[in-house]
This record gives C-alpha cells, sequence and structure tokens, in this order.
C-alpha cells in the first residue's frame, strides 16, 4: 500500500496527536477521517484482488494439464502475495514436476507447507499447554440476589413458614416422580374355587 504525500502529512499529523493528545481542529478531524476511508477502501480492495487471484488459480488448476504454463505463473504471483498452498497445488505441482519450473515451484511449496502446518501445530499446543489466566466470577448488585436477606448457614427452611416470593423449596424426588403403585394381588378364594 502507497501513501500519497498529502497522506502521508495526514499520518504524520494524526500520530503526533496520538503521542500528545492536543485539541484538533475540524480540518485535522476530516482528514484524518478521509484517510481512514482511504486505508479502508485500500484494504477491501486488496482483499477483493486476492479472492480473483485465488479463484482464478484454482481455474487454471482445475484446467490442468493445459493450462500448466498460466498456472505456473499465476502461483508464482499468489506465493509472492503470501499464499499458503494447498494439497491441491502440491498435487498439481507434482504432476507437473518433469518441468524445470515446476520441481523449483514444488520443492518452495513443500517448505512454505510444511513451515504453515509446523506453526498452526506450535500455535494449537502453545494454546493448549498454557491456557491463559482465569479471572474470578464476581457477582454484580441487583437481580434476585439484592432483594434476598442472606440465609444462615446450616438452618433448613422451616415447614410452615411462608416463603418469599421466588425462594421455593427444591421438591423432593417423590413430589415430582410419585411412586407406582403395584396391582393388588386376586384374592385367594378365587384361586382355591377356580
Amino acid at each position: 500500500m502507497a501513501f500519497s504525500a498529502d497522506e502521508l502529512r495526514v499520518l504524520r499529523r494524526a500520530l503526533a496527536i496520538a503521542l500528545h493528545p492536543m485539541p484538533l481542529s475540524d480540518e485535522d478531524v476530516q482528514d484524518c477521517l478521509r484517510l481512514a476511508g482511504s486505508v479502508d477502501e485500500a484494504v477491501g480492495e486488496a482483499g477483493r484482488l486476492r479472492a480473483f487471484l485465488l479463484a482464478d488459480l484454482a481455474r487454471y488448476r482445475n484446467a490442468l494439464p493445459g493450462s500448466a504454463t498460466g498456472y505456473l505463473e499465476l502461483l508464482q504471483d499468489a506465493l509472492a502475495a503470501g499464499y499458503d498452498p494447498r494439497p491441491d497445488d502440491l498435487a498439481a505441482l507434482r504432476a507437473l514436476r518433469g518441468g524445470p519450473l515446476a520441481a523449483a515451484l514444488l520443492e518452495r511449496c513443500q517448505v512454505l507447507a510444511e513451515r504453515s502446518v509446523r506453526a498452526r501445530l506450535a500455535g494449537r499446543s502453545a494454546g493448549a499447554a498454557a491456557p491463559g489466566p482465569r479471572s474470578r466470577l464476581l457477582a454484580l448488585p441487583g437481580g434476585r440476589a439484592a432483594t434476598r436477606e442472606p440465609e444462615r448457614p446450616g438452618t433448613p427452611a422451616t415447614p410452615g413458614k411462608p416463603q418469599k416470593p421466588g425462594d421455593r423449596p427444591m421438591p423432593k424426588p417423590s413430589e415430582v416422580f410419585p411412586p407406582r403403585r403395584r396391582p393388588a394381588p386376586p384374592p385367594s378364594e378365587e384361586r382355591a374355587a377356580g
């Protein structure tokens, strides 16, 4: 990304203000907003260009081997722009490695892919090995806790005492799931008669 001389002047002024806070004129504020808009636009354009390049690269890769020359050129451009080669790229380069450019690109892509995998694994293992410090959970004022009287530990609620709204006792399992009643056995007289 390249800045014009005017944009560099605005950027320098914004950095100076960030280091030494002072009141801004309306013109300075407008200049900073315009610069921020230009930077956002440039970032968005770079993203669109990258997406177009990757889609083009995929089209050429899917048309191999007939598009080998164009594919190799696009892959070189993508690698120069920071593209991490995918397994499809490595497979395509292995199929094309008979040429010197394809063989050199395959070697370069294998190094980049290995470096990328190691970086991902190092990031995962570092995150798994050393979890971040946990902060204690604190109760915030308000809610039901603010209106409830503190209970004394070890004193159960007395039966028959009116409960406060929102403070219900825990139901017993027999209240939630009443016991099943077994059918009564037939009288013994009917058995003897039958």
